[in-house]
């Protein structure tokens, strides 16, 4: 299991996306003027308004969006300790003066992962899901009609009346693994990446696929590892674009390695003692701190050695 929240996945327990009330245009039109309501500004391309430190997401009252408000069905987040949460998208230049309110900035989701309070980055994460789900989904799969928001963004309904046809967020399914032999975890690398890159083996689950066969297909795939054993470790919504990260603990049936594609450059076994003589010497370079692969490494390395990998020289 993991040992902290995942980035992206920490809204909590208290947070309550109020679905029943998606389609109560009267209680939301009246709720997003309420003023203890929030209402976070994203742009066109998906990044968001922040504090001019950085360190927080701007919050706009509905009194200084109302033009944005009125020009288009404005994301009803959810609530959390009696404050509502909705999300707009604002205008394409920059120069408006909307994106220099109070000294603001803008921020893209992987810089707001590792800034922002865990609360804000996930609202941040699920508003530009939905924002680039919208994006894409623009005419009905059906008759090609163009596509109706509703439910406060979250459904959108084809225009044509003898279709009618309904379309609803999608997300990707996306396996990652650390895969352990004999106390040592599985790490690969991709020829793109920068040197000494490496991370835990990942792919999308395929049609009629069970997670647990994803896992041994992927390692498999990619490293030429036979996987026994699969547990589930913990998820993270990875909405860039649209996708959901579902990661696990396995081991290896064998050490063996054996490359059988393009995926991947190089892919080695690595102890813990090596993994922190190469982490020391700038030798090995691990993933982001805000994606689920560096909290797998963490979690397999404290699982072994009782070490905090943030507290490690070299691995952020």
């Amino acid at each position: 299991m993991a040992s902290v929240p995942n980035v992206f996945a920490a809204a909590g327990e208290d947070f309550d996306r109020c679905a029943e009330r998606r389609d109560d245009a009267e209680w939301l039109a009246a709720e997003i003027q309420a003023p203890s309501s929030r209402i976070l500004l994203l742009d066109h391309s998906g990044q968001a308004v922040v504090q001019a430190d950085r360190s927080q997401l701007q919050w706009f009252a509905a009194a200084s969006l109302q033009t944005l408000i009125d020009s288009q069905v404005p994301l009803f987040l959810g609530q959390a300790a009696g404050i509502s949460y909705f999300s707009v998208s604002g205008p394409r230049l920059a120069e408006d003066l909307l994106w220099s309110a109070s000294g603001s900035q803008r921020m893209g989701l992987r810089e707001a992962g590792v800034r922002l309070p865990a609360f804000e980055a996930s609202l941040f994460a699920y508003a530009k899901a939905i924002q680039q789900w919208q994006a894409d989904t623009r005419y009905c799969a059906q008759c090609a009609a163009p596509l109706r928001v509703q439910a406060s963004g979250h459904r959108l309904a084809c225009s044509r009346e003898d279709c009618g046809k309904l379309h609803f967020p999608r997300t990707d399914a996306a396996i990652i693994v650390i895969v352990d032999y004999q106390g040592s975890c599985l790490l690969g690398r991709q020829a793109h990446w920068e040197p000494g890159r490496y991370s835990t083996l990942a792919g999308f689950v395929e049609p009629g696929e069970s997670l647990e066969d994803a896992v041994r297909r992927e390692v498999a795939e990619e490293a030429g590892v036979r996987v026994g054993p699969v547990e589930y470790h913990s998820s993270q919504p990875w909405p860039m674009p649209a996708s959901l990260m579902l990661g696990f603990n396995a081991v290896a049936l064998s050490p063996h390695i054996e490359l059988r594609d393009d995926e991947l450059e190089d892919a080695r076994w690595f102890s813990p003692q090596r993994l922190l003589d190469e982490l020391a010497a700038g030798k090995l370079h691990l993933p982001s701190p805000v994606s689920i692969s560096y909290r797998l490494i963490a979690d397999w390395l404290r699982r072994h050695t009782g070490l905090q990998l943030d507290r490690l020289p070299g691995a952020r």
